[in-house]
């Protein structure tokens, strides 16, 4: 059963039932699992075994819930660092993917000249959901305000028809950055629709939808 863990060094505590965490395996790994890395043992025992004493550390994020399901919400090392705090992509796009409306999300972390990063949400809705754009916007991004903390800096929602993923259904998030920042990137072979690079494409050169005012220093002591 894999268990979550927080502190380095070995020091690790399960977390409660669908409170997020790292997810890690207790050893030993089954027959056929991860034994190595290719022509690096000491990264894997580095990176993979070091962290939590007598666990594998997969390198996913999640919860369990109290009925002992196992929720991967993405990558622990998919962060942004906004104004010095690293803040969990995957955390932002759950509370997204909580709202009525929405079908898919992700969220991406571009750059920023007084943050440094800020990050930018992408739902699809789902089929028959009829709500304004703003409207989705002012909910959404009080929801993460609320459960994520007003430090994310999340204020912009683009709505597009479908997100890129690949034929196994994983969201192309790395390419999705590279398009906001202007870089060049491969198309991967594996995609399921090069399409949906153009939808990304269209709602960034969209002009951004207008941002809630944040309270005062005044309003939020």
């Amino acid at each position: 059963m894999p268990q979550r863990g927080d502190g380095p060094g070995g020091q690790w505590q399960p977390q409660a039932p669908d409170e997020q965490g790292a997810i890690a395996i207790g050893l030993p790994l089954p027959p056929g699992a991860l034994l190595t890395l290719y022509g690096d043992d000491e990264r894997y025992i580095t990176e993979y075994l070091s962290t939590y004493d007598g666990y594998y550390l997969t390198g996913d994020g999640g919860h369990i819930d109290a009925d002992g399901y196992v929720f991967i919400m993405g990558r622990t090392d998919d962060v942004i660092n906004v104004a010095g705090h690293r803040l969990s992509t995957g955390a932002m796009e759950e509370v997204l993917a909580a709202h009525s409306a929405v079908a898919e999300c992700a969220v991406i972390g571009v750059a920023d000249p007084v943050k440094g990063q800020i990050p930018i949400g992408f739902v699809v809705l789902k089929a028959g959901a009829e709500i304004d754009d703003d409207l989705l916007q002012r909910e959404l991004v009080g929801m993460v305000r609320d459960e994520v903390g007003p430090v994310a800096a999340f204020r912009d929602v683009r709505v597009v028809a479908r997100l890129p993923k690949t034929r196994s259904g994983k969201i192309l998030r790395r390419t999705m950055r590279s398009i906001a920042v202007g870089e060049d990137y491969p198309v991967p072979s594996t995609i399921e629709d090069p399409a949906a690079l153009d939808t990304i494409k269209e709602a960034l050169r969209a002009s951004p939808p207008a941002r809630p005012q944040e309270p005062s220093a005044q309003q939020s002591s």
